[in-house]
């Protein structure tokens, strides 16, 4: 036998014969909430005349075989009287007084008619449950008494009857009138309905604006228990009417309607589409989230402890039914979300707000974590989280965009680098370190694979921009040495930071960064270069031997130097050593390239000003800070070989000079000796000496490069006559 129909309240119907009673105050005060919508009276109407036509059934086929053909002629015209009856109320429907009251629930579905409505066919049953059963002339009608929501009382009354009418039919009472039974059967259906139908309607008026009716509440709980243990099982016979009627279901289920019902209002009066925007999204979730807390407060204060007496587990089923509800709601937001606001908006509701422990308020009420399901299914969830990434890439990609047109409009309104904290500053730096903090951040909220997601979008992203910005700011002419040094500053810091922050996420960001810097460094280096260039042509010149030039090339030195005091440590003092071994280069380079032929007395003159220079040189970058030593000894080296007077002491110079400096080569050794009219045999002496010291460093793996000792290796030596006499 199936449960009972679900229906709700309506006007009570009366037969066309009889005209309509006068309502009672209580019917006069019922809530108009207890009517529902046409669609599902005339869907319960069916479902009540399929309880009568199982009854109809039923009582003919345990009829006695006496005349069955009259019988079932007799079945068939009394229902056809019978289902004229019923439609005759449905078309008349209720009075004027009617329309003011709402009488037996479900009456306007069909399923809950008052006797009165059936009267013409209790009549004619020679045995039969008359009206004046229904309606007691000491006490209420069944009708009346669930107006009134009399419910205990109505359920004893139908109780009773239904006891009576199963004790006649196991008697034999209707052998000879099978419709008889099956009227009176109907009669007691379509009242057993009827209360089910108000308690639905007392559930759906529980969190209604006129506030919780405690009494209401108790007694529904009193008659749920009360038909649980009148109908505790399924007879073993069969009987329809001995049927458990489902009432705690029906109730669950009537919590679950009345939730998604309240659930669908949010947001209901708005204009189509505007909850989907992404300014409209987040108001609707926070109605929603605040008519939920509401609501779930309510059923913990007001609505449990009514239901307390009878064990009613009211706090579960609201739960679980607004839960429900929720979820429903928002899978039909999810089909609708686009980009990557309304995407975040929709995701971090979920997991923050609604996931929270605080959402209800206090931690009594703390939506349980594992007992519900997920309130989006695991595909929507995932289908979510990959929109957003999708969207979350190409906004990225356009902030990046962004970042680097402000670098640009900087440079073009020729906007000088701050310093801050004692280094040149670009806000670079600070844009991609809050730009991935945020995504990462905000990602990191909603789920853990949804942030290692976004890292991995802006290690990909910062990948790309990297050498865009490169190449945009080496093309560029407007970048002066403050801003160049920023540059240097800002990969210096996203290396190291990022690295640190975001372990194995933004390895594969070093090199591109690495490159950046080295080539912002050498475009610095570059610049000096070519101030300092025309400078060096001067040097070992016959009026190099009466005028300082050093002063004015270490002039632009010093100056350069005071830029390097704001870019970070480590690629300041390699920038200063690049300078340090520039200046000693070029310096040699010119020595060993002389415009003009020192002998005597200029010899010795220039001699001692390459070691006064030389001393200098040291001098300076020493001040400076540079921490390249080693490149001390390579000028005095060569001007002791130009001024010795004691031409076996030159062996001595150009072994210090091999040894320190490994990357020396032997057209190095034949300019130097060139520098020198020592004769044939002397300088072949010499240059054997030194190819030998040169293949001992060779063997001992000393070059300059593996070391990062590089500084003849650089320097090119032009073969010339008398290099040529030399070697010859």
């Amino acid at each position: 036998m199936p449960s009972p129909r679900t229906v709700t309240s309506g006007p009570e119907l009366h037969s066309p014969k009889q005209p309509a009673e006068p309502q009672t105050p209580v019917q006069g005060t019922r809530r108009a909430s207890s009517v529902d919508a046409p669609s599902t009276h005339h869907e319960d109407w069916r479902l009540g005349l399929n309880t009568f036509r199982r009854a109809f059934s039923r009582v003919s086929q345990g009829a006695s075989g006496q005349a069955p053909e009259e019988d079932w002629g007799l079945l068939r015209s009394s229902s056809r009287f019978l289902f004229r009856s019923l439609r005759r109320a449905l078309n008349d429907g209720p009075t004027a007084d009617q329309s003011q009251a709402t009488a037996v629930p479900g009456a306007a579905h069909g399923l809950d008619m008052p006797s009165r409505v059936m009267d013409g066919v209790s009549q004619r049953s020679s045995t039969g449950m008359g009206p004046e059963e229904l309606e007691p002339k000491a006490g209420k009608s069944v009708a009346d008494l669930i107006a009134q929501r009399q419910l205990l009382a109505a359920f004893e009354q139908l109780r009773h009857l239904e006891t009576r009418l199963v004790a006649e039919k196991a008697s034999r009472t209707f052998e000879q009138d099978p419709t008889g039974f099956a009227r009176r059967a109907m009669d007691v259906c379509l009242h057993y309905d009827g209360l089910a139908a108000e308690i639905g309607a007392v559930v759906r008026e529980t969190l209604g604006p006129d506030g919780v009716d405690a009494a209401a509440l108790a007694e529904l709980a009193r008659v749920v228990r009360a038909e649980e243990e009148a109908h505790p099982a399924p007879p073993a016979d069969g009987d329809f009417l001995l049927t458990p009627r489902r009432w705690r279901q029906h109730w669950e289920d009537a919590v679950r309607r009345s939730a998604q019902e309240r659930v669908q209002l949010v947001g209901a009066g708005e204009a189509p589409g505007a909850a989907e925007g992404a300014s409209g999204l987040p108001g609707l979730l926070d109605e929603l989230g605040g008519l939920v807390r509401r609501d779930l407060q309510r059923v913990q204060r007001e609505v449990q402890p009514a239901y307390a007496a009878a064990g009613f587990p009211v706090w579960e089923a609201y739960l679980r039914a607004f839960h429900a509800a929720v979820a429903q709601r928002l899978q039909e937001l999810a089909r609708d979300a686009r980009g990557c606001e309304q995407l975040y908006v929709l995701l971090h509701w979920v997991a923050n707000v609604y996931g929270s422990p605080d959402f209800l308020g206090t931690s009594d009420l703390a939506l349980p974590a594992e007992p519900l399901p997920p309130l989006l299914a695991p595909e929507v969830w995932a289908r979510l989280e990959s929109d957003y990434a999708s969207s979350l890439e190409t906004k990225i990609t356009s902030c990046f965009d962004g970042i680097l047109q402000l670098e640009q409009s900087r440079w073009a309104a020729s906007e000088a680098s701050d310093v801050l904290q004692g280094r040149y500053h670009t806000p670079l730096s600070i844009d991609v370190h809050m730009l991935v903090a945020q995504q990462v951040k905000v990602s990191g909220a909603i789920s853990a694979e949804l942030e290692a997601t976004t890292l991995r979008i802006c290690a990909r992203a910062l990948g790309l921009f990297v050498p865009r910005f490169e190449k945009v700011c080496l093309e560029s002419e407007l970048l002066s040495e403050p801003h160049l040094g920023a540059n240097i500053n800002a990969c210096e810091e996203l290396r190291t930071s990022l690295l640190a922050r975001f372990p194995g996420t933004f390895e594969e960001l070093e090199k591109p960064l690495m490159v950046a810097t080295c080539n912002f460094q050498k475009r610095l280096l570059q610049g000096l270069q070519r101030d300092v260039q025309p400078l060096f042509k001067v040097l070992c010149t016959r009026a190099w031997l009466t005028q300082d030039v050093l002063l004015p090339l270490m002039d632009k030195v010093v100056a350069f130097a005071l830029h390097l005091e704001h870019v970070a440590p480590p690629w300041a003092q390699e920038t200063l050593q690049e300078v340090h071994r520039y200046v000693i280069r070029e310096y040699l380079a010119q020595v060993l390239r002389p415009r003009d032929r020192f002998r005597g007395i200029e010899r010795m003159t220039a001699s001692q000003k390459m070691g006064l220079e030389a001393q200098a040189i040291g001098d300076t970058f020493q001040g400076l800070g540079s921490e390249a030593t080693w490149l001390g000894q390579a000028i005095p080296c060569v001007a002791d070989i130009l001024g010795e007077t004691d031409k076996d002491n030159i062996q001595r110079h150009l072994e210090t000079l091999i040894g320190s400096y490994p990357d020396i080569r032997q057209d190095h050794v034949l300019a130097i000796l060139a520098l020198r009219r020592l004769g044939r045999r002397r300088n072949q002496r010499l240059l054997q000496h030194a190819q030998n010291l040169l293949r001992v460093a060779a063997k001992a793996g000393g070059s300059g490069a593996a070391v990062g000792r590089v500084l003849f290796e650089e320097i090119e030596v032009p073969t010339s006559v008398d290099l040529l006499i030399t070697w010859i």
